[in-house]
């Protein structure tokens, strides 16, 4: 196979998979807001008016989606205090959580990304497996000298 394949990872709850999966993937609009995060920046907010401005869904779809979103914990809701037209304003903003950045970075272009992003996930990707691999020889009773020592023959 001579084309280049990209090795997506998605560290999943394993009680919530399938109700994630089917939330994002089942819908365009969970997708598309995906899309519209990672656009804005994989760490910034979001905001409802955005999102029905930019996306061609209705303010009752949008809503729908994001209650959803952070009911799954893909997205994190957060209130912020604005000031409009001398009046002190509460406004909701959404933020993806860790699992929602795993999401939204699948519909990444690696182009789409700076080296400084990449370098993170990298790191993140890296601690997160190291942490699952701990914990999985300790169940299964797997010498952690055997697993440091592939390590660092792969390393080499």
């Amino acid at each position: 196979m001579s084309e280049y394949l990209h090795p997506y990872v998605v560290f999943l709850p394993s009680e919530q998979k399938n109700k994630i999966l089917s939330a994002i993937f089942g819908s365009k609009a969970a997708v598309d807001i995906l899309k519209f995060s990672l656009a804005q920046g994989i760490s910034n907010k979001i905001y409802q008016k955005d999102l029905i401005e930019k996306l061609s869904y209705s303010n009752k779809t949008i809503i729908e989606h994001l209650k959803t979103l952070t009911r799954l914990g893909v997205i994190k809701e957060e209130m912020e205090k604005t000031e409009k037209q001398k009046r002190t304003v509460w406004v909701k903003s959404y933020r993806l959580s860790d699992l929602g950045k795993w999401f939204a970075l699948l519909l990444a272009e690696e182009n789409d990304l700076s080296r400084k992003e990449k370098v993170d996930i990298l790191q993140n990707i890296f601690k997160i497996y190291i942490q699952w691999v701990k914990g999985l020889s300790e169940k299964l009773h797997v010498n952690k000298k055997a697993l440091e020592e592939i390590f660092k023959e792969e390393m080499r």
